[in-house]
């Protein structure tokens, strides 16, 4: 079993929200169009969660110059928050900041 807390798993997928073909660089956790994840990892990259569902983009925040995204799985409740990346959608992670505040 491996234990790491992290590991790098490049996949490229297809969001099952909006249907954006994405290219998983292995730091890719949501889909840079709509921002929606997927709930497949219990630690980032080993996909070992069984649960599948979709993550909601739930709130952006912003840390120490940085974005947040907070997304919230629609199927079991599960909370994980993730950096924004340079490829995502700028007005959509405005949108969702405007949203929660």
């Amino acid at each position: 079993m491996n234990t790491k807390l992290f590991q790098k798993t490049p996949e490229d997928f297809v969001c099952e929200k909006c249907g954006t073909s994405v290219e998983g660089s292995g730091y890719t956790n949501h889909c840079p169009k709509c921002l929606w994840s997927k709930h497949v990892d219990v630690n980032p990259g080993d996909r070992m969660s069984i649960c599948g569902g979709e993550m909601k983009p739930e709130e952006v925040e912003s840390k120490k110059g940085e974005y947040v995204i907070t997304h919230k799985c629609q199927k079991c409740g599960h909370v994980k928050k993730n950096k924004i990346s340079p490829d995502d959608d700028f007005k959509k992670v405005i949108e969702i900041s405007a949203k929660t505040d």
